[in-house]
């Protein structure tokens, strides 16, 4: 059946440079989003990215489109940092670190709370994957340390995510106050009593 179309065509893949240079572009984009805001302006990334202001266009036409993919980058790789850790650490180990991988995710987001409570259609499945890939991940983490009887099995990994989540809200905005401290409480809260 020569020519029938199956309906079974795959999007063809970026090559391997052109998903490295995108990657370092989401990178650079982040660390001027840590450092200015998600308001820094676009000539400011391209310079940290090391290339010009039409080729960050080229690849993400709007404001919103970088951010969405700066962000769906970042969730990413903390997702994938799970197994990763698990493979190379004991599990409440890496458990602690993917928190703090998780805690500094979420309070270098200067300016990202207020973009994605905007109205901009592009914001709107952010939080479901952010949720899709990160909930999954601690939960894993949470599994590992809970049967290895490290911490306790009571754990809701959402319970846990939401409350570091609520931790970091304004962090950024109070010197005094230090989230990444509160979440080692909480963290070492989590511990199994003899």
């Amino acid at each position: 059946m020569a020519g029938k179309d199956t309906g079974t065509a795959k999007t063809p893949r970026k090559r391997a440079d052109a998903e490295r240079n995108e990657r370092s572009l989401l990178d650079a984009a982040a660390a001027t989003f840590v450092a200015s805001g998600v308001d820094a302006p676009v000539r400011e990334i391209a310079a940290a990215a090391g290339v010009g202001v039409g080729t960050i266009y080229r690849h993400f036409p709007t404001r919103a489109d970088l951010i969405v993919a700066v962000y769906r980058h970042q969730v990413e790789a903390c997702a994938q940092a799970a197994p990763q850790l698990l493979a190379n650490t004991e599990p409440y180990d890496a458990l602690t670190r993917w928190i703090e991988l998780f805690t500094d995710f979420l309070v270098t987001k200067h300016g990202l709370a207020a973009a994605l409570q905007s109205d901009d259609p592009t914001f709107q499945a952010l939080h479901a994957n952010f949720l899709d890939r990160l909930l999954p991940a601690c939960g894993e983490l949470l599994d590992a340390a809970a049967a290895a009887g490290e911490i306790r099995t009571d754990i809701d990994p959402y319970l846990l995510l939401r409350g570091i989540g609520n931790v970091c809200i304004g962090a950024e905005n109070d010197q005094r106050y230090d989230a990444r401290r509160v979440v080692e409480l909480i963290v070492a809260g989590l511990r199994q009593r003899e």
